[in-house]
């Protein structure tokens, strides 16, 4: 009998996409602090949950005629505090925009209300070729609902 909670995706509330993290031994250095690059592993994660949440799957993607797939082009980092071992942590994930074949998101690392590390990185969708691709109708409908509302004039 199945004691503890399975693995989640997160969760939305409304268009912000919540992950949890906890730390392990394998994610820290000699000190017992998060190594740095792990930051983008975990950030990696909450994008994909996201994604899978808004009903695109990377296997579905990979396995469309015209074969299609995210990779990042751009991403800033600023660290602000150290994550130790044993900590709990919620990866907040928010699209800003899609522009052509780029979408932007806004991610923070936190701990409790602690801020420690936002992260802003640019996705393509790109085909099999490597090259930029618009995303579909039927991407940008799933997507749509969770992308920062258009500006008005």
């Amino acid at each position: 009998m199945q004691t503890e909670a399975m693995p989640t995706a997160g969760l939305f509330e409304g268009r912000v996409h919540w992950l949890g993290v906890r730390i392990y031994y394998e994610d820290t250095d000699f000190s017992g602090v998060v190594y740095h690059a792990n930051y983008l592993r975990y950030c990696e994660r909450a994008r994909s949950d996201f994604f899978r949440l808004a009903g695109i799957h990377h296997a579905e993607l990979a396995a469309r005629p015209d074969a299609l797939a995210f990779a990042a082009s751009e991403l800033r980092v600023r660290f602000l505090r150290p994550a130790r071992i044993d900590d709990a942590l919620s990866i907040r994930t928010t699209f800003e925009d899609l522009r052509g074949a780029r979408m932007t998101a806004r991610q923070t690392v936190l701990r409790g209300d602690q801020t420690l590390a936002e992260l802003e990185i640019t996705v393509a969708l790109i085909g099999a070729d490597g090259r930029p691709r618009r995303p579909p109708a039927d991407l940008v409908a799933r997507l749509r609902p969770y992308l920062a509302p258009e500006p008005t004039a």
